[in-house]
């Protein structure tokens, strides 16, 4: 004996003229066990419907749209540091490198002065390009290793270099710090132009 599947039991459920309906109740009626399986049927939906609707406690919408546009708001705010520390730093250098490019108008100590100054600024501004944790693409990441690589190198030269000291060392520590300066520049431009392609 073919008992009903479970699709004829939710038609005999559901009011109307489905094809096939008239069979399926006289077999309905001759077939205790598809009886107590269209019973289970009723007792589920109705243990459904019984369940309480489920809603939340408390609307979280507001606190989770403050925080999104106070987080939004911080971004701008660091962007545009970023931003003023990178203008600061170009700015000192067309200042700076006039002087630089001119040895007889400054005296090498003056020069060296300004280019470690300079320096310094890069260095703060690359301390706050890196607090962010930002995704990276492997090119910007490699550029990156072989910026710092280079920059880690000329410390070492640098370190070296103050350790003999002597004034005729004066010009090979200004080429040195002036090399320093132009990497830590490139290293805030590779920071700043993966800063916009984020979007943040």
């Amino acid at each position: 004996m073919t008992h009903l599947t479970m699709e004829q039991l939710v038609a005999l459920r559901t009011p109307g003229s489905e094809p096939g309906t008239a069979e399926a109740e006289a077999h309905l009626r001759a077939c205790p066990e598809c009886a107590r399986e269209l019973d289970r049927l009723h007792q589920r939906v109705a243990r459904l419907r019984a369940l309480p609707a489920l809603r939340p406690s408390r609307d979280h919408f507001a606190v989770v749209a403050a925080r999104v546009r106070h987080d939004r708001r911080q971004v701008r705010v660091r962007r545009a540091g970023i931003g003023a520390l990178a203008l600061a730093a170009s700015l000192l250098l067309a200042v700076v490198g006039h002087d630089l490019l001119s040895p007889t108008a400054a005296a090498a100590s003056d020069q060296l002065t300004a280019v470690m100054a300079e320096s310094a600024t890069l260095e703060q501004a690359l301390r706050q390009l890196r607090s962010e944790e930002r995704v990276t693409d492997a090119y910007t990441t490699h550029a990156v290793a072989s910026l710092e690589d280079r920059i880690a190198d000329l410390d070492r030269q640098l370190g070296q270099a103050q350790m003999r000291g002597g004034a005729a060392d004066e010009g090979a520590l200004l080429t040195l710090w002036r090399e320093r300066v132009g990497l830590m520049d490139a290293l805030v431009d590779v920071h700043v132009t993966r800063a916009r392609n984020v979007g943040l």
